[in-house]
């Protein structure tokens, strides 16, 4: 099996398919949502949260079963139904229409995976196994949840700001490069946390 390419994709006003509308579809639709993606869902049924999106015109409905016209335009097809005929039908009518698609829980039908993720903030760290392990994903997302507390989403938050100042600034790109380096360095981090908390403690003692 060829490697994975990873890569961190922006699905805004793009459209992405989702087959099923059950419990396990759910997660996948609210987060292409969130995503800001054209989400139009297709099944004869919807569990009710993906009935409540769709009232609220957050994504579309079709409420009939699959047709191969569906993926037509679409950037991606998330498949998620109890179905394993229909699974493989749609994943090989996306392949014939060069639309990337993912059948949950199926690896050998995916042309992307689902990566376990850990998000503070701006923040994001995915973990794959290349379909694998998923628990193993799991475990080491945990892991990291503890590594990368809360507060890593105000740092991050300050490290843009920073970036954003210095990139005003007609600068040498070299030296730019390295006061960057040198935000981000080991260290900084704790330090950015313990000034937080002294300015928290000194705005509740005035």
């Amino acid at each position: 099996m060829a490697s994975l390419f990873p890569m961190f994709v922006k699905l805004e006003g793009r459209p992405c398919l989702v087959v099923g509308a059950g419990a396990v579809a759910e997660s996948k639709i609210t987060s292409l949502v969130a995503a800001g993606a054209t989400v139009h869902v297709v099944a004869p049924r919807a569990s009710e949260a993906v009935a409540s999106l769709a009232r609220a015109r957050k994504i579309s409905w079709s409420r009939r079963r699959f047709e191969p016209r569906d993926l037509a335009g679409m950037l991606l097809v998330v498949v998620a139904t109890a179905d394993r005929d229909l699974n493989a039908c749609v994943f090989e009518q996306a392949r014939r229409r060069r639309v990337l698609a993912n059948v949950v829980d199926d690896p050998p039908h995916c042309d992307f995976y689902y990566p376990a993720v850990v998000r503070r903030g701006d923040l994001e760290i995915a973990i794959s196994t290349n379909g694998h392990s998923p628990a193993l994903a799991q475990r080491l997302k945990r892991e990291l949840e503890r590594r990368f507390t809360a507060e890593y989403a105000d740092w991050i938050e300050h490290l843009g700001q920073k970036r954003r100042k210095l990139f005003a600034k007609p600068m040498d790109r070299e030296r730019r490069r390295r006061l960057l380096h040198r935000l981000a360095a080991p260290g900084q981090f704790e330090a950015f946390t313990n000034g937080a908390r002294r300015n928290a403690k000194g705005s509740h003692a005035r």
